[in-house]
């Protein structure tokens, strides 16, 4: 961890309301006039596209399992190094993933290929990862332990299913089976790798349909915001104020001493309240250190 060059890390996955998270900071950062360097969990996967398709035929031949939730599909040895790098120094290396013909034209390259690495901006105020490790632990690798500012963005189980079903079959044109195989592949890695790191997280954010998501396979549509409570979990209760929080976000109460549960469509406006104290503080105690 850091002072002088403070690591904020989101973990989460899809259906769980990232836009909503990549929002709420980019407002907090506006307004608190916080230049982030900006690191995609995506480019630290292990192979492009093509390559993960064989990879993923490859571990099949022998009865083995790789998915995007694991270490045999990610670079975590070089995650933490950026981390660790760059909270002792303010430098390390960074590229993107190119998802769709839009992000790789400016590149010249193929959909669902990597840039070069290049060097971090040195002149940024913090440095800002979303993706599904931003905690993780695996053998000697502890990402976790370089962030300064954890947080964790999760929807319940059923929901993230339904969210990748429609996204998967929608947009990217696969079967129903297809999308339901590789949820079952990725099953393994998501109970060691993903799940255990959102116990180890400052503060959580979990997505709660209040419609009925017992079949997830069959459902036809996504349980919108407004159809859910967000369930927020914080680990050291007794440094936030609660009570406050809950007086100025409406229909919002406690269930537990450490839990504050809001409105679906009120997420958005609780990180802000929350996190932007806390962002606050990291960037005061960078400005002493130096």
């Amino acid at each position: 961890m850091s002072i002088k060059h403070p690591v904020i890390a989101v973990t989460g996955s899809s259906g769980a309301g990232t836009s909503t998270v990549k929002h709420a900071f980019d407002d907090i950062f506006r307004r608190e006039k916080v230049a982030a360097a900006i690191i995609e969990g995506d480019s630290f996967h292990r192979y492009d596209r093509n390559e993960m398709k064989a990879a993923i035929a490859e571990a099949a031949k022998t009865g083995k399992t790789i998915s995007h939730f694991g270490p045999e599909g990610n670079h975590f040895d070089k995650l933490e190094e950026l981390f660790r790098t760059y909270g002792e120094t303010g430098t390390g290396k960074k590229r993107y993933y190119l998802h769709n013909e839009e992000e790789a034209a400016p590149y010249k390259q193929e959909p669902g290929t990597f840039t070069p690495w290049e060097d971090i901006d040195t002149e940024k105020d913090v440095l800002f990862y979303e993706g599904l490790h931003g905690g993780a632990v695996y053998g000697d690798i502890n990402v976790a332990q370089w962030v300064d500012l954890l947080i964790g963005v999760v929807p319940s189980v059923n929901l993230e299913w339904i969210q990748k079903i429609h996204r998967d079959t929608a947009t990217r044109g696969y079967s129903a089976e297809a999308v339901t195989d590789t949820i079952l592949r990725r099953m393994p890695d998501y109970v060691k790798f993903i799940a255990p790191q959102f116990s180890r997280t400052d503060i959580n954010f979990q997505r709660v349909p209040m419609v009925d998501t017992s079949n997830p396979f069959i459902a036809r549509d996504i349980p919108t915001p407004d159809e859910s409570f967000v369930v927020i979990r914080f680990r050291k209760p007794e440094e936030h104020d609660l009570v406050g929080y809950q007086l100025m976000i409406q229909d919002s109460w406690m269930s537990r001493p450490n839990t504050l549960v809001v409105p679906g469509g009120k997420m958005g406006f609780a990180m802000e309240i929350i996190l932007k104290p806390m962002i606050q503080e990291l960037i005061a105690n960078k400005k002493t250190a130096k």
